[in-house]
């Protein structure tokens, strides 16, 4: 079965496409919770903002299907939860598939579902678990006409902070390329320090639409710089998640981003939409 419905579904008339993620309490890391400790009031404000997609998980779904009417973001679903991102590190670390995560996600109305490719070069087995999970997952994507979505995120380990996203273009490339290789219909990938940099990612997806995530919280007019380039570069969109549901006003945030992914605005037009 084609995935093109659910697929036109996630992605504008453009080809281009804001998502703002919301699935980081799957995670279990206290810090990532700001901003969506009453994840049901951020629902309200971003469903009134209109960005193109909502990221959720399973149990926290519902919030954006109760929604009554057709003018609502679409559900993208997370569906492998993994303890990577705990401070400190646990000593057992993994990514785990939930049961028929396809099934569920149908279930809920789901337009597209997310799986990570993690890779750290202490962490093996984690990497092979999440190899397995893409391998056992794209067939029942393509059974049932679901857009699988791939995050391949290359780490590496702070004693600090925990695994912090590895900054090396050359890796990044070829776990992008190898996220294509195993059957990922789009890409949600890291963003580089080296801007300039990141139209090799493109070129890896090799066709497939890349939406850079936004990582950690930074300033409006550096999340927004980033976004102009990365537009520029050729991702096909954003998925946003610190960045818009911890800002002051993240309905307005989303509004910015959304001039600059679908109407092609400049830093400074999107930066006066933040102060409207």
């Amino acid at each position: 079965m084609a995935n093109k419905p659910r697929f036109n579904r996630l992605f504008g008339r453009d080809g281009k496409c804001i998502e703002v993620a919301l699935d980081h309490g799957i995670h279990n890391e206290w810090s990532f919770l700001p901003g969506i400790e009453n994840l049901r009031i951020t629902v309200d404000k971003l469903v009134a903002a209109d960005p193109d997609a909502i990221l959720l998980s399973i149990g926290q779904a519902q919030l954006l299907q109760e929604y009554q009417g057709r003018q609502k973001p679409t559900l993208v679903v997370r569906i492998d939860p993994t303890n990577l991102y705990g401070v400190p590190t646990p000593g057992h670390v993994f990514c785990e598939l939930i049961d028929e995560p396809v099934e569920q996600a149908l279930a809920l109305d789901a337009a597209s579902v997310v799986v990570n490719l993690l890779w750290a070069p202490d962490q093996p087995e984690l990497y092979h678990q999440c190899i397995k999970n893409i391998c056992r997952l794209k067939p029942h994507c393509e059974r049932f006409g679901m857009p699988l979505m791939v995050e391949p995120l290359a780490m590496h380990r702070d004693d600090t902070v925990g695994y912090r996203p590895d900054p090396d273009t050359c890796r990044n490339v070829a776990l992008v390329r190898q996220a294509v290789e195993l059957g990922a219909d789009i890409l949600k990938t890291d963003s580089f320090e080296d801007l300039d940099e990141y139209g090799r990612i493109i070129e890896a997806a090799s066709g497939r639409p890349v939406l850079p995530r936004g990582g950690s919280r930074v300033s409006d007019e550096e999340i927004l710089r980033r976004t102009f380039i990365l537009m520029e570069k050729g991702a096909s969109g954003i998925v946003y998640g610190r960045n818009i549901f911890q800002h002051p006003r993240p309905e307005r945030m989303v509004k910015a981003c959304r001039a600059m992914v679908h109407q092609g605005a400049t830093v400074q037009e999107a930066m006066a939409i933040l102060s409207e």
